[in-house]
């Protein structure tokens, strides 16, 4: 049995810590994971909504801690008590994406290891039963250290935490495991290959046939059925390739502007999903480069979800001399984790990338 439970202790303590540290070098964007579980659709607690950055940066904190303190064997049972109380709150949230197809990406490894909601429950579920044997026999979780050393060995953690969460809300994440990394084409991740599977639906056809209903079931070809047609349901049976980069376009106007922008040689690319809670303290950073940038022949992008109403706002309070183009809220937010954020491109190719913070750094 301490054997057992040595395993399990190293195991999930592991686990949290990979799993905290992995969200804490992104806590923009397990903020905005956050923020879709605290959605209408699927909790429905958005008075929560405004608070996800806070909440993701403790949350994620306390579980790499949490993963610390039961290495160590630092305060047994607070320790079980806290990591049986989270793995039963994540695994009833995971179910409940899985079950009724609410998130398709529970978050639970960032972008590094993308799971989905089956997988995530499965994993959790795991974990409980793991969770559950520390939490009966946590006597046999014998300190590792001298005791007098645990304190010192937590509060460091904590502080360390912090200050990393800090360096890349203030600059970007340090680790980039996302497809719009430096050295990444958007162009080639966008392309899909041409034996690529095909998501295969099912399709359920009904009729009316002299008052009597008639389902027909096949792949999607319309069937010759005598009656009146009702209707169609599809069910996607097999999900097909979906290339990495899938929701990225650029528009002017209502046309479609991606290729020109790609194929451009030199571009200045400042992303903003949401000019309406963008830094504004930013743009006088954004106003310098964006005019060195012109200076030296640089096609300068700007591109946001947001109406044109706050993009002239936006571009007559700064003085800005580019335009703002729509683009897709979610694959901006993938794009740069900060707003602004700032790109250069060369050929669809992302030579650099720096948060608004960093524009001094910028080589054009």
């Amino acid at each position: 049995m301490k054997l057992l439970v040595g395993i399990a202790r190293v195991v999930v303590g592991v686990l949290f810590i990979f799993s905290g540290f992995i969200k804490l070098n992104d806590p923009v964007g397990f903020s905005f994971k956050l923020q879709e579980y605290f959605s209408q659709s699927v909790l429905n607690i958005e008075v929560l909504i405004p608070f996800a950055l806070v909440i993701a940066i403790l949350l994620v904190v306390f579980e790499l801690v949490l993963g610390i303190m039961l290495l160590i064997g630092y305060l047994p049972k607070f320790t079980t008590w806290c990591l049986l109380l989270m793995i039963v709150f994540f695994t009833f949230l995971t179910f409940y994406s899985a079950y009724y197809n609410k998130v398709t990406d529970c978050g639970c490894f960032g972008d590094a290891i993308p799971l989905t909601p089956w997988q995530s429950f499965t994993k959790d579920v795991i974990l409980l039963l793991l969770i559950l044997l520390l939490f009966f026999k946590r006597k046999l979780i014998t300190p590792v250290f001298a005791r007098a050393s645990h304190r010192w060995i937590i509060f460091l953690s904590f502080m360390l935490c912090f200050l990393f969460c800090y360096h890349v809300l203030m600059h970007l994440p340090v680790f980039d495991f996302r497809p719009y990394k430096i050295g990444a084409n958007i162009q080639e991740g966008m392309e899909v290959p041409e034996n690529a599977p095909e998501a295969v639906y099912e399709y359920k056809w009904k009729f009316n046939n002299n008052g009597e209903e008639v389902i027909i079931t096949n792949k999607g070809k319309y069937p010759q059925q005598e009656g009146e047609f009702i209707g169609v349901e599809t069910e996607l049976e097999q999900e097909g390739y979906e290339p990495p980069i899938h929701d990225f376009y650029i528009e002017d106007d209502g046309e479609n502007i991606t290729s020109e922008i790609l194929n451009a040689e030199k571009v200045l690319f400042i992303v903003a999903y949401n000019l309406k809670s963008t830094e504004r303290e930013g743009y006088k950073a954004i106003k310098s480069l964006s005019d060195a940038a012109l200076e030296k022949g640089y096609k300068v992008v700007g591109v946001t979800s947001s109406g044109e109403e706050l993009q002239q706002q936006i571009i007559n309070k700064f003085g800005l001399k580019f335009e703002f183009y729509q683009g897709d809220a979610t694959a901006l937010k993938t794009i740069v984790r900060a707003n602004p954020g700032i790109l250069v491109l060369n050929k669809g190719t992302i030579t650099q990338k720096k948060h608004w913070f960093d524009a001094a750094d910028i080589n054009l």
